[in-house]
């Protein structure tokens, strides 16, 4: 079992196994959600995922769509403001952020996505591959 938590500790889960795929997005959205470079984000089956506590902590915000949908969904901690996972209703797939994990997911990133968004001061130096929108809509994303 791979437990993780927010910042705060209040939201705690549980995931049976992550299987990917574990990407790095230089989205503009997933880079404010983060305040990083990227958002490392691993995706776990909804049933290997498992709150543990903190569901009444669990705010959600849907931005806006910005080309087609679904909008951008980010759920986070409202004492900490950590993002934390909260797969939506009758969804096959839930994306948990990487740094909430308190253990190895046993998976490693496999690939930048939205490179042509990414920060203008971060160099991407690992040989993993890297995806903009239209290699993405080429590989059905």
């Amino acid at each position: 079992m791979i437990t993780g938590s927010c910042l705060c500790g209040g939201v705690r889960f549980e995931i049976r196994k992550a299987v990917g795929p574990f990407e790095l997005c230089h989205c503009r959205r997933c880079r404010k959600v983060s305040g990083s470079a990227f958002l490392a984000g691993v995706y776990v089956r909804s049933d290997d995922f498992r709150l543990v506590a903190g569901k009444d902590l669990i705010s959600t915000y849907e931005a806006p769509i910005l080309r087609n949908p679904p909008a951008y969904r980010v759920s986070f901690c409202s004492r900490c403001s950590s993002p934390v996972p909260n797969p939506a209703p009758n969804s096959e797939w839930c994306e948990i952020p990487a740094g909430l994990l308190d253990d190895d997911p046993e998976l490693k990133p496999d690939k930048h996505i939205f490179v042509e968004l990414k920060a203008p001061w971060f160099e991407i130096a690992d040989q993993l591959p890297q995806y903009d929108l239209p290699a993405l809509l080429e590989l059905g994303r």
